[in-house]
């Protein structure tokens, strides 16, 4: 026993000096790396840390007096007029001014600047408003992927970050198409007052300089065109003119913000400009590649609440697969006029329709990108798709088609997408729930434009997915042979928002809006039988051979009342189906109208023509040629009875 206690105390004794001498150096390196802070010294009174948040002045009188306007009112597009103070803010609700519609009366909130400084500056986002100005530009060949890790960032000191700001790499490739190498752009961003910034950017040939350069100009050593063989130099130039401190309020204003690459010749991004001549010029083999720059900041307009017309009228005009291409994409129509290609022809036909028609909304119905290959670039493309609603400021939605998602490099995720289709003018799309099945589940609501503001038609909108994936496919070895669909887990989803009943049909409260048009329409038109219901919906998924249960178990169980014993009629009184091509009739089946846009023949866009505050739908299709046919009334007036089961 005495020697076994023995051998355990030597034991102890032969372990307590290394463990102590681990746990004391463990704790002696905690100190030192996690709880011992020492101050940076002199550079910490000097500012001249890395600058997440500060704003720094030079040494002169501003300095302990700084310029009142310091935020993005100065700098960003617009800016010069403060918002007003709440009390001169026409009032919402019940205090509503009739000589003003309300959808009309602009809220502060709406483009309200934002505050630059809780922006990072060492991430590349071009969707970011960002009215920090830039201070170099670097042109960098990489013979690596990039995807995981940046291996090629120039190089760089703890001094030139603090004060010219990190490298940032724009995350699109020059020679993504053709090069030897990866060829990209990094920039530095700073919000110190006393660093020049970059106020002009040019694209010139080896050999010229820009008109009277001097010092203030710099050149990038490194040509656009390196590693493309047979391509005559290009180099960018760039001017550092002034500080911060020395600009007026227009050089502010005109500041570059920010660098993007665009591929093809479709538009740039919204708010951003194209630099001639392109880094690639278009051929047989590539498409062009161009730089584009924002200057100040451009935050895209917001769509107004959609609304009923004050006579009770609504518009809604379906696009259905446009196939766009990063090219202008060949023409498949031997008997269109198509000079400049396709998308030209198309988008000359989009704003031809668009002025016919006038409508309230354009929805796009999926296939928006062509996939196939042809899309790689969904952010060149998705630039261009909407630009012909955008510039006639009309309010639009989206679903995705099994394209929309297929081959993109960059952005391709339909999560991705939605951001993008976010960061454009008027557009009302949303990612929806992240516990639903698929992006872009969402529901827009339509209103009354008197100052009831009642909630009159909805409109859903679904993600029908791409492909299915099955035994044979799981492991990626054989593309999938049939279209996704809506899925089973998606029906408790997508009528989780609130829609509470109306009386209805409604009428307007004319009593304080129309003055003796109210009798006068109460004399013509005597009173008509009421229900309490919820308004009329209609719904735009894409479309599919396989069926999840969700027109049995979710259009057929979703009725205008709780009750089937009440009416037993579907709150969905029409789908508006894109993807199915060779299919552009309607047809009713069980009190749902199933109405396809045809996508596959001669180019026709479906029109839905709602009337009587949501009660009367009718739809017709407009050729390109502006013949109107298959004109038929789905609900209401004029149309079929209501299907009760």
């Amino acid at each position: 026993m005495a020697r076994t206690l023995g051998r355990f105390v030597r034991f102890i004794r032969s372990i307590f000096v290394p463990a102590t001498t681990i746990i004391g150096f463990s704790c002696l390196l905690t100190f030192f790396f996690v709880l011992y802070q020492p101050t940076r010294g002199p550079g910490d009174t000097q500012r001249l840390g890395w600058q997440s948040w500060d704003v720094i002045f030079p040494l002169s009188s501003s300095a302990t007096n700084p310029p009142a306007n310091t935020n993005n009112d100065d700098i960003g597009e617009g800016a010069g007029s403060s918002p007003p103070p709440p009390s001169a803010l026409p009032a919402s609700g019940d205090h509503h001014d009739a000589e003003v519609d309300w959808w009309n009366v602009t809220a502060p909130s709406l483009n309200a600047p934002v505050d630059s400084a809780s922006l990072p500056l060492d991430v590349w986002s071009p969707l970011l408003p960002h009215d920090t100005g830039l201070s170099e530009i670097a042109v960098v060949r990489c013979v690596f992927d990039l995807s995981m890790i940046d291996m090629c960032t120039p190089s760089s000191s703890t001094s030139d970050d603090a004060i010219k700001g990190r490298w940032v790499r724009v995350q699109r490739d020059l020679n993504l198409q053709a090069g030897m190498w990866h060829l990209l752009l990094y920039y530095r961003r700073t919000r110190r007052r006393d660093v020049p910034l970059i106020s002009e950017i040019q694209l010139l040939p080896s050999g010229l300089a820009p008109s009277g350069a001097s010092g203030d100009w710099v050149k990038a050593p490194l040509s656009l065109r390196d590693g493309v063989r047979r391509a005559p130099p290009l180099f960018l130039w760039y001017r550092n003119e002034k500080t911060l401190h020395d600009m007026s309020e227009e050089e502010r204003r005109s500041l570059i913000t920010e660098l993007d690459v665009v591929y093809g010749d479709g538009d740039p991004w919204y708010g951003f400009e194209r630099i001639s001549p392109p880094t690639t010029e278009n051929s047989a083999r590539s498409e062009s590649v161009s730089i584009t720059v924002r200057r100040g900041v451009k935050p895209p307009p917001r769509a107004p609440p959609l609304h009923f017309s004050h006579d009770g009228r609504f518009k809604i005009m379906q696009i259905a697969d446009l196939h766009f291409s990063v090219s202008a994409g060949p023409c498949r129509d031997p008997s269109s006029p198509c000079d400049g290609g396709a998308y030209a022809y198309t988008e000359s036909l989009v704003e031809r329709m668009l002025d016919e028609e006038r409508p309230d909304l354009v929805v796009f119905t999926g296939d928006q990108l062509n996939g196939q290959g042809t899309s790689w670039d969904a952010a060149s493309v998705l630039a261009k798709f909407a630009a012909p609603v955008i510039s006639r400021r009309i309010p639009w939605a989206a679903v995705f088609g099994n394209h929309d998602g297929e081959d993109a490099r960059e952005f391709g995720t339909r999560r991705d997408q939605v951001k993008l289709m976010q960061g454009l003018p008027y557009g009302l799309v949303q990612p929806g729930p992240e516990d639903i099945h698929g992006v872009g589940n969402y529901v827009l609501k339509v209103w009354s434009a008197d100052a009831s503001k009642t909630h009159l038609l909805t409109l859903y909108f679904l993600d029908s997915g791409a492909y299915t994936s099955g035994i044979f496919d799981m492991f990626g070895f054989l593309r999938p042979t049939e279209y996704d669909f809506i899925r089973q887990i998606r029906l408790t989803g997508s009528y989780k928002t609130s829609i509470n009943p109306i009386s209805r049909p409604f009428t307007p409260d004319g009593a304080k809006d129309f003055g003796s048009m109210w009798e006068e329409r109460q004399q013509q038109h005597p009173p008509t039988p009421r229900k309490l219901a919820k308004p009329n919906a209609l719904m735009a998924p894409g479309s599919a051979k396989k069926n999840g249960g969700f027109f049995q178990d979710g259009l057929l169980h979703a009725l205008e009342t709780p009750h089937r014993g009440a009416g037993g009629i579907p709150e969905v009184k029409v789908v508006g189906n894109g993807h199915c091509h060779v299919t552009d009739n309607c047809r009713r089946v069980k009190g749902v109208w199933l109405c396809f846009g045809g996508g596959g023949f001669d180019r026709r866009f479906r029109i839905y023509d709602i009337s009587d505050f949501g009660e009367t739908i009718r739809t017709y299709k407009r050729l390109a040629n502006e013949e109107i046919i298959d004109e038929m009334v789905l609900v209401g007036h004029g149309g079929f009875d209501p299907y009760v089961w």
